[in-house]
């Protein structure tokens, strides 16, 4: 029985994770739930899974769950402390990193510190501090799981294989909900429409990075940090299909790749029981129902995101996270109609542009580097609504 956390246990990854607890009881216990501020779907989980400790970053949101819960042993913690607090929790053994955007950066590196394994499926600590990540790991003894379907793969590729020999990686990427579209259609393209990706159910906000192609710009940087691979050997591919979900060539030519049909609970069981592989009951991948897999070389002109992923990488220091603050205070902006999808891109490059990068000695400087880059997009945005 292994003891598990879930940071953001509301949202799809969260939901995934908890599908495979129901599945396999008799593997897993749930000590730990936290989300941001849906204390009823909250709630519902907390009476299904009976965790000791819970926690939502809202304050509010956590008032109401306490007096919903009252009649539960679970202890309600609130604010991004009370988060915190959930992920050191003594009993946890793996901890499942799932909160959106740079919020999942303190709960992460707190869970590290205090030595509990971790299964990330949030990028973002890993782009706005990955080499302060991987030294607290090394420190503290602690292993990463990528639950990312992209980096699992890698993952899975590069096992019992020496990392000397790798000549490169090759993320896959969607192309997202918009790839066939002319720039003409972007500039008009609405929230609603940009959300209906066709081959994954996700949260809003990775949807639109998909439709941008940042998600694969914040992967890039992940997988340099994950992997210890330099961006000069990571390439990104677009395949629609999404069967192929990434692939590690090697000196000699080969290349070895992860297939499968489009399920996040494949990735989240790997690494929730690795070494050892789950009997999950999904369909079975068959190559003649599929017939065809198509490739493509990213558009750049039309999706700038992906190279602006590149640069912030190249630059390093603070940079990163500059660049992810300012996606996410341009998305939620686009989501909210406040700008238009290609406003998205043009004010992460103006907020990178406004930045004097240093390097980032400790947790502060990423932080200090998230709050400068907020407050530069918000303004950009407020000027687009005036």
């Amino acid at each position: 029985m292994k003891n598990i956390v879930i940071l953001g246990s509301t949202g799809s990854i969260g939901t995934n994770t908890l599908d495979i607890v129901d599945r396999f009881p008799q593997e897993f216990r749930v000590v730990g739930l936290t989300a941001g501020s849906n204390d009823e779907k909250l709630e519902a989980q907390i009476r299904k899974f009976r965790p000791a400790f819970a926690a939502l970053a809202n304050e509010a949101a956590a008032a109401r769950l306490r007096d919903r819960c009252a009649d539960l042993p679970v202890k309600i913690l609130a604010g991004n402390e009370g988060v915190a607090e959930v992920a050191q929790s003594q009993e946890a053994e793996l901890v499942i990193s799932a909160i959106v955007g740079g919020a999942g950066l303190l709960p992460t590196l707190a869970a590290i510190r205090a030595g509990k394994q971790i299964a990330l499926a949030n990028k973002e600590p890993m782009v706005m501090a990955g080499a302060l990540m991987q030294a607290e790991a090394k420190k503290h003894h602690v292993r990463i799981f990528p639950i990312d379907s992209e980096h699992s793969a890698i993952f899975q590729s590069l096992e019992g294989h020496r990392r000397e020999d790798v000549k490169r990686i090759i993320l896959t990427a969607s192309g997202g909900p918009l790839w066939g579209f002319s720039r003409e259609q972007l500039q008009d393209v609405s929230p609603e429409r940009a959300l209906q990706h066709p081959n994954w159910k996700m949260g809003s906000k990775i949807t639109i990075d998909s439709a941008t192609l940042m998600n694969k710009g914040l992967e890039v940087i992940e997988a340099r940090w994950l992997f210890d691979i330099p961006e000069t050997q990571i390439e990104v591919l677009v395949h629609r299909e999404s069967i192929i979900h990434s692939l590690v060539e090697y000196t000699d030519r080969s290349v070895i790749a992860q297939l499968g049909l489009p399920d996040m609970r494949t990735p989240i069981s790997y690494a929730m029981r690795y070494p050892e592989r789950m009997p999950l009951d999904l369909p079975s991948l068959d190559l003649t129902e599929i017939s065809t897999l198509t490739f493509f070389k990213p558009d750049h002109a039309r999706f700038p995101c992906l190279q602006l992923g590149y640069e912030a990488l190249r630059i390093g220091g603070t940079m990163p996270a500059t660049m992810n603050a300012a996606n996410e205070v341009a998305v939620e902006a686009f989501l909210q109609n406040g700008i238009r999808f290609l406003d998205i891109p043009e004010i992460i490059r103006s907020t990178m542009e406004s930045h004097a990068p240093r390097p980032i000695d400790g947790l502060d400087d990423a932080l200090e580097a998230d709050r400068w880059a907020r407050d530069k997009a918000e303004s950009l945005v407020h000027a687009l609504t005036r």
